[in-house]
């Protein structure tokens, strides 16, 4: 007996909206075992693999790679009744959407997942089981809120212009992300009024319906609307070709191909496909890292000072450390020496280390150092950090950093590693250039940015002499550090790389 079960996108414990698929691992007609990754996304902090609820016959897919799609929406149907696995494809209609975890099968043990900020920890238990927030634990993460999200009632619909599966869902529950329907039905079909009562129409029904009184409104699934909005289009210029009259990914982008998008919509952003411009849509990380830096910009007051440093000593270090054999798994560079600096240092400017509560108008210290290390990825900038750094021993911090750089080029750095933070350093100098002006990761007070090393002629005693010299630029919070606070923790950073001995000082 067939049993097909939707297993709606989680959120991944970062607070996100939205994902974008980036590769399917499965095809309809495959056979699924529970836990078994299905789909890799992409949101605007990491990619994430996603291991199925259920086991069964994949019975449909409902987004294509390279969509987006917001949390709660179904992404993917699994026949989980018997003999499933000896079907094929089973279409699934609109109002099959059961909750996550809802089944006896669903509830298998899960370890304990860490939960949104101010929510207490899911203990290890059984998926589908009641979590803080009205929110459903699922295997990655938790799926959307239940008691708080309410979909406003959309003008112009009535349950009897819908179809049956649409008002069969529309008239007995209100639409929040955790009862959408499936993307399989076009939004102006599958968006009926909350309650019969309130989907009354505000406008001639005909103006919503395109036959007497103003023009059709398109048919389109919400990935192909996000689409056309990025490419500044508008959906009742294209020729429908998909099911019902509705809009396909296709034609959109048929129609973006022949270079036809509505004047008004000139400034949107989108891809050009000649000319001498080209238009990308911001969105992942660097949409994530846009939205950061205007923020903390445009908030925390900056303060930038710089220093520059005879880092000869630190040079050495590094050499006898890589011929050290506790040093022989990991791969050692300035970068580490310091990473220490900045850990040490910290010990008589914990300000650098701390937080500034808008809310409560308080000024938090943080007695640990999660780490930050800014790495440049093909998805942009990422910033992982190290957890407790200023415990870890020098061959330890040399792993974490070679770990951590490794697993962001990669695209495989997990939301966890990138919250938290509380102080960073990012390394211009693996570039060439001599320093910078950072800018503030939000909710940290300071960040160090550190020059390239270089061969130059520098005063020693009264002579002048060849050494490895480079530029410390540290930008602080001027609400939480002041300027001889700041002042003196660069200065103690630089004492560290000018003489590692001199941290035996602090």
């Amino acid at each position: 007996m067939s049993d097909v079960k939707h297993f709606k996108l989680p959120d991944v414990g970062e607070g996100l909206t939205e994902a974008e698929i980036v590769s399917w691992k499965v095809k309809p007609g495959d056979t699924v075992k529970v836990n078994d990754v299905v789909v890799e996304i992409e949101t605007a902090k990491s990619l994430v693999e996603l291991p199925c609820p259920f086991a069964g016959t994949v019975t449909e897919l409902f987004a294509g790679e390279g969509d987006t799609v917001d949390v709660g929406v179904p992404i993917i149907a699994v026949d989980t009744g018997a003999g499933a696995a000896a079907k094929g494809p089973v279409a699934a209609g609109p109002a099959e959407v059961p909750e996550v975890g809802g089944g006896a099968e669903d509830m298998i043990p899960t370890p304990a997942v860490p939960s949104p900020e101010g929510e207490q920890a899911v203990e290890p238990g059984l998926i589908g089981g009641p979590a803080p927030g009205g929110r459903t634990s699922v295997l990655v993460g938790y799926g959307p809120r239940t008691t708080e999200a309410k979909r406003r009632p959309r003008k112009g619909v009535t349950p009897t212009e819908a179809s049956p599966a649409a008002a069969q869902v529309g008239v007995q529950q209100a639409f929040s992300p955790e009862t959408m329907p499936p993307p399989d039905v076009p939004t102006e079909v599958a968006a009926p009024a909350a309650t019969a009562t309130s989907a009354v129409s505000e406008e001639p029904e005909a103006s919503e319906r395109g036959t007497v009184g103003g023009p059709a409104k398109a048919l389109a699934k919400p990935p192909v609307r996000r689409l056309a909005k990025d490419l500044g289009i508008d959906l009742s210029t294209i020729t429908p070709s998909g099911p019902n009259g509705s809009i396909t990914r296709a034609d959109v982008e048929s129609h973006s191909e022949a270079g036809v998008a509505e004047p008004a919509a000139a400034a949107a952003p989108a891809m050009a496909t000649g000319g001498r411009e080209t238009r990308i849509p911001v969105k992942g990380v660097r949409k994530m890292t846009a939205q950061a830096m205007v923020s903390s910009a445009f908030t925390a007051p900056h303060v930038t000072e710089w220093m520059t440093v005879d880092a000869t000593r630190t040079m050495r270090m590094v050499q006898r450390l890589r011929g050290h054999r506790d040093f022989r798994d990991v791969r050692v560079s300035p970068l580490l020496i310091v990473a220490r600096a900045v850990c040490t240092a910290m010990r008589r400017t914990p300000e650098v280390n701390a937080a500034w509560d808008e809310d409560a108008q308080e000024i938090v210290l943080k007695h640990y150092v999660n780490l930050g290390i800014a790495a440049a990825t093909p998805r942009g900038l990422m910033v992982p950090n190290i957890k407790d750094a200023e415990s870890l021993s020098a061959v330890a911090l040399a792993g974490a950093i070679g770990e951590l750089t490794s697993t962001a080029r990669g695209g495989k750095t997990q939301p966890a590693e990138m919250s938290g933070g509380t102080f960073t350093i990012t390394n211009v100098g693996v570039f060439g250039v001599d320093a910078g002006t950072p800018i503030l990761n939000p909710g940290e007070s300071g960040i160090l940015c550190m020059g390239a090393i270089r061969k130059q002629p520098w005063v020693v005693g009264n002579t002048i002499k060849p050494r490895w010299i480079t530029t410390l630029a540290l930008s602080f919070d001027h609400r939480v550090v002041d300027g001889e606070q700041g002042s003196r923790f660069l200065a103690d950073v630089a004492a560290i790389v000018e003489d590692p001995a001199n941290a035996l000082l602090f």
